[in-house]
């Protein structure tokens, strides 16, 4: 078996990659509503994570904290 399987990733793709292109962003901005939060998560092939956020402060897109952890996956 070959993962990730081709067959299975190509499955819908022309029905959900227009959606996902019209309603996603990677930052949305509008009056009274918009990202307040960004996320990534890392991890190494040994279970090693970084975790960041970063967080609007006050509803401020100025104003931005941005915090890290880092930890092993139990095995």
């Amino acid at each position: 078996s070959q993962l990730p399987d081709p067959a299975i990733e190509d499955q819908g793709k022309d029905y959900i990659r227009p959606i996902l292109n019209k309603y996603t962003a990677l930052c949305v901005r509008c009056p009274g509503y918009g990202t307040r939060t960004n996320t990534v998560i890392l991890i190494d092939s040994e279970g090693r994570v970084t975790f960041t956020e970063r967080n609007m402060i006050n509803a401020d897109a100025s104003q931005w904290k941005t915090s890290t952890y880092e930890f092993k996956l139990h095995t």
